[in-house]
């Protein structure tokens, strides 16, 4: 009998394994996909980013950003990653409410680690608001621990940051 797989690479084959539902595509984001993501992150957070701030991270080195479309419903998601060396931070990831809760929020963060380890990144490090457990439990089931805390970080309610850490396997 062999050696038992390591947890690591198990949880990387079967995250690798699954394919996008049918009508699903994920892709880099372009600039006809800016209005859509900027609803989607004004529905998402308080302190939202500007338009302006999606257009000039296009094509701009370090950085990732890609939209979760829908045949029928457009772009429903989005994800920007930075990439710096070999450490990763996940800066937004975000759904249409509707979507929320619908199991697409997997597959693009399957997608988003897919990119970052083509990107070389062994680690990849993320913020989440300590309230935001839908959030926390996805991360979880990828492989994120908590590593830190960032006291009063997020604004609109004012509320900590658990600091998250994933070790992406080659």
């Amino acid at each position: 009998m062999g050696a038992p797989i390591c947890p690591g690479l198990e949880r990387r084959a079967l995250v690798d394994a699954v394919e996008l539902p049918e009508g699903v595509d994920v892709r880099p984001l372009r600039e006809e996909d800016i209005d859509a993501v900027v609803v989607i992150e004004t529905e998402a957070f308080s302190t939202p980013w500007k338009r302006d701030t999606f257009a000039n991270l296009i094509g701009r080195d370090g950085v990732e950003l890609l939209v979760m479309t829908h045949t029928e419903h457009g772009v429903v998601g989005y994800a920007v990653l930075w990439c710096i060396l070999d450490q990763g931070e996940l800066a937004n990831l975000a759904l249409q409410p509707g979507k929320r809760g619908s199991g697409l929020g997997s597959h693009l963060l399957r997608q988003v680690l897919k990119v970052a380890r083509m990107r070389g990144v062994a680690k990849l490090f993320l913020e989440v608001r300590t309230s935001n457990e839908r959030a926390r439990d996805l991360y979880s089931n990828f492989g994120f621990t908590e590593v830190g805390c960032r006291a009063g970080y997020y604004d609109a309610p004012r509320e900590d940051a658990l600091v998250l850490l994933a070790t992406l396997d080659d």
